[in-house]
């Protein structure tokens, strides 16, 4: 699988994908506005809460020229409508089966924590930018086994390569990330992986462990009764930020990887962008400050190329593209303002 994407040569030459290159204008657009307007909302407030910050932020996306929000570290968890009471069933749910998390509590959960990914870096001012990663995102993710979530994709405004996810549909990738991805293929394969983590339920899996394991019990005790919204809060950001900083189990990155390849094919995009993104990361320094956490919280490269070869095989072969868009290339065809809003052409 060897292939360099700059000249778009590979040891043994594919033939030219026939089917859908990118997400058509129109559709794009519509979806785009449909995913943000079935958004889950709580009730109102004067701009505090995550719901309400979150919801913002996909609207910013489809706002001409409008800038991106930086979402403080410290914003109240739960809608401005939640109780105390509410935002604590949270964490002990999470002490619990996943089984027992319904969908609407899988996405407040991954609300929350999407709050914390963006109060430790804010989202990159740039709506063109988060307007197309939107579109693309959300073109993969309606070709998923979750597409009625309220996906929403955010460029963060970090130099580092990374990209993480949370549950009930939240996926951010960096600003450097951006700047080291040559084509919107290699892109896909990202966000296609994390919207198999979301999918899978990688992370709740992960937080409900950690939360049994002992990392939330003292959440039981007198300091509940004395402040429990902040006990709450800060019991959930611990809990996040020892999740991306430790990273998911091995077997489940192995399964992103490989139905990630087989979701963007799906979506009519080359199934080898993740191998070669995962063949670029094999390249650097491990004392890469810019690749430090990714390296980290991932498998050995060369572990997830192999696993990934025995998986893919051949059968991707006749879907690879003879061709490479830049994404440089298509965030430049990409408006900031939605179709729908912008002035006809006379």
């Amino acid at each position: 699988m060897t292939h360099d994407p700059r000249t778009s040569t590979r040891t043994s030459p594919r033939p030219r994908r026939t089917g859908l290159r990118l997400l058509p204008a129109v559709l794009a657009a519509a979806s785009l506005s449909a995913c943000v307007a079935t958004a889950p909302t709580s009730g109102g407030g004067s701009g505090g809460s995550i719901t309400d910050a979150l919801r913002s932020l996909g609207s910013s996306v489809q706002a001409a020229g409008a800038s991106m929000p930086a979402v403080a570290a410290n914003l109240p968890l739960g809608g401005s409508g939640s109780s105390a009471g509410e935002a604590l069933s949270l964490v002990q749910l999470l002490m619990q089966s996943i089984d027992k998390i319904d969908e609407p509590k899988e996405i407040e959960i991954g609300r929350n924590l999407a709050a914390v990914l963006l109060g430790a870096k804010p989202a990159l001012k740039d709506a063109r930018t988060q307007r197309y990663v939107n579109e693309l995102g959300r073109w993969l993710a309606l070709h998923s086994s979750r597409p009625q979530l309220p996906w929403l994709f955010v460029v963060l405004d970090d130099p580092g390569v990374n990209a993480f996810a949370a549950p009930g549909g939240f996926v951010f990738v960096t600003k450097g990330l951006l700047d080291r991805t040559f084509s919107e293929a290699e892109l896909a394969g990202v966000l296609a992986h994390e919207i198999v983590h979301v999918e899978k339920k990688h992370h709740l899996q992960a937080l409900s462990a950690s939360a049994r394991a002992g990392l939330a019990t003292q959440l039981i005790g007198s300091q509940v009764r004395n402040n429990v919204e902040g006990v709450v809060a800060t019991q959930l950001m611990n809990l996040g930020k020892n999740l991306y900083s430790k990273g998911l189990d091995r077997a489940d990155e192995f399964e992103a990887d490989a139905l990630g390849v087989s979701l963007a094919t799906r979506a009519g995009m080359d199934p080898f962008g993740l191998p070669t993104v995962l063949q670029t990361l094999s390249t650097v320094r491990p004392d890469d400050p810019a690749y430090l956490l990714a390296l980290a919280t991932h498998p050995p490269t060369g572990q997830r190329l192999a696993s990934l070869q025995t998986a893919m095989g051949q059968q991707f072969d006749r879907y690879g593209a003879a061709r490479q868009v830049p994404v440089r290339a298509r965030v430049t065809q990409t408006s900031a303002t939605p179709a729908a809003t912008q002035p006809a052409k006379k």
